[in-house]
């Protein structure tokens, strides 16, 4: 059961995922760092998917989103801040989100640009590869943005890939700190943290209260193959820091605590919004004030779920497990 006067505004791309199975001989033909994350235009997406024998499905998605869908499974108040087209896949998406009772108030509408697409390429590693055409999320702008938003949130969570636009990142992390929502960023990408390198440490330390980096993000922040380093670094500027290692489980530090947690490990079929189903169990519990070692194991518990399942939707009939595990 959640506490009362809880409310989380995700931040981010409002993303329809195109999911494919493919070998890594097809990563390879089309120049395609295995794991990665490039932004990239509509009609290169529609080449890749031109050159594809597998059969493709879609599902609402994006970092922040697939992180706020999970808290609103979990019976947590949210909303969501992304710009869409005026689509059928704009419908799609926002009609998914209200069935678990999102907050739809803050999405922000451009009806001259399609709602933007993630093609996620899966291997049989169940590594994903993703090319990502922005589209209409690209167009969110500072001036979007407004001191309404943030009315009754207590707290945001923003997707990593905003760093890449600066003064709209600035301007969202002000908005929040001046209505006193606590702050989580999930760093994405190491190609995020290789990109924003200049700006991440000051914000980190200026404005945010959790950060989430998986292993290839935090070595590209610190420099060394230690998680336990990259911990400490993360520490000297966030009071939570929550580095997640896949299959290997998860080094935590909060308020001058530490703990490990380990993964669920159960067979993987697609890795696809596991970090972000993962950080949704993790924020789940920190909200409401569990011990770091409970926000380490909800964590692992929606991370091991949605790992055996294409895309990064657990199906509705394991949800009413997942809460009992929880809750109990």
């Amino acid at each position: 059961m959640a506490k009362k006067n809880i409310k989380v505004l995700g931040v981010g791309s409002p993303i329809l995922d195109i999911l494919v199975n493919v070998d890594d001989a097809f990563l390879t033909s089309i120049k395609a760092p295995k794991g990665g994350m490039e932004l990239t235009d509509s009609p290169s997406i529609e080449k890749i998917l031109g050159g594809l024998e597998g059969r493709t499905s879609v599902a609402p998605g994006g970092s922040s989103a697939n992180t706020i869908f999970g808290l609103a499974q979990l019976g947590i108040p949210t909303a969501f801040l992304g710009k869409t087209g005026d689509d059928s896949q704009a419908s799609l998406y926002k009609k998914t989100y209200e069935k678990m009772g999102g907050d739809l108030s803050m999405f922000k509408i451009d009806g001259n640009v399609p709602t933007g697409r993630c093609l996620s390429m899966i291997t049989p590693d169940s590594e994903r590869t993703m090319r990502t055409c922005l589209g209409a999320a690209a167009a969110l702008a500072p001036g979007d943005i407004s001191e309404a938003d943030f009315k009754g949130i207590t707290h945001v969570h923003a997707e990593g890939y905003l760093l890449f636009n600066e003064k709209l990142t600035r301007s969202i992390l002000e908005h929040a700190v001046k209505n006193n929502c606590t702050v989580s960023l999930d760093l994405s990408s190491f190609g995020v943290v290789n990109a924003c390198r200049n700006i991440l440490a000051e914000l980190l330390e200026k404005y945010v209260d959790i950060v989430f980096a998986n292993e290839d993000e935090a070595k590209a922040f610190c420099g060394s193959d230690d998680p336990d380093k990259a911990l400490e670094v993360l520490s000297g500027l966030c009071p939570t820091v929550a580095v997640k290692l896949g299959k290997k489980g998860a080094l935590l530090k909060s308020s001058g605590k530490t703990a490990r947690v380990q993964a669920e490990l159960v067979k993987a079929v697609d890795t696809t919004g596991a970090g972000d189903l993962w950080q949704a169990g993790f924020l789940y519990g920190f909200l409401n004030g569990s011990s770091l070692e409970d926000c380490g194991r909800f964590g692992s518990i929606l991370g091991a779920e949605v790992v055996q399942v294409v895309g990064a939707s657990i199906p509705e009939k394991r949800w009413l497990e997942i809460r009992k595990r929880i809750s109990g």
